[in-house]
């Protein structure tokens, strides 16, 4: 079984650092370093060590995500280059700048999730005064509300 100290050294700490950066869930990275995720889970808690490099890692691909989403929701540019073989080897011979239309999907994700008090579906509404409620029998007691009872009964 794997001990915590295995993974405190520069190289096992960048490993940690590089599987959270490839995107790999907690468990997953628990299962490459060989330990169960509990014993991870607890090792995070306990050793800020172990924790540091695994949250570094995360932000790294969490930026990358995000930047991504952000580019498909406003739309953009880019080259594509077309290569044909030829007698001197791969040559280029054409290259057309395309345009990808910015994507309304991602564009109400990012909204709901950024201004969610301006953009999310469900609106909440204050209401505010009072309900008044007519109670014909609210002076009764409970004997006098049990005998109408028994006579509607």
């Amino acid at each position: 079984m794997a001990k915590y100290t295995e993974w405190i050294t520069e190289e096992g700490l960048l490993k940690i650092e590089g599987w959270a950066r490839d995107g790999l869930t907690d468990k997953q990275i628990a299962e490459n370093m060989g330990v169960a995720y509990s014993t991870f889970r607890d090792w995070i808690k306990r050793f800020p060590a172990l924790s540091a490099p695994l949250k570094r890692g995360k932000e790294v691909i969490d930026r990358q995500v995000e930047n991504a989403l952000l580019k498909r929701a406003l739309g953009y540019e880019y080259v594509e280059t077309t290569k044909e073989l030829t007698d001197l080897g791969l040559t280029v011979t054409k290259q057309v700048t395309k345009q990808v239309a910015p994507d309304t999907t991602a564009q109400i994700f990012w909204l709901k999730n950024r201004k969610p008090h301006e953009w999310r579906d469900k609106k909440e509404t204050e209401v505010t005064g009072n309900l008044n409620v007519n109670n014909p029998f609210s002076d009764l007691s409970v004997e006098e509300l049990r005998k109408l009872a028994s006579r509607d009964g």
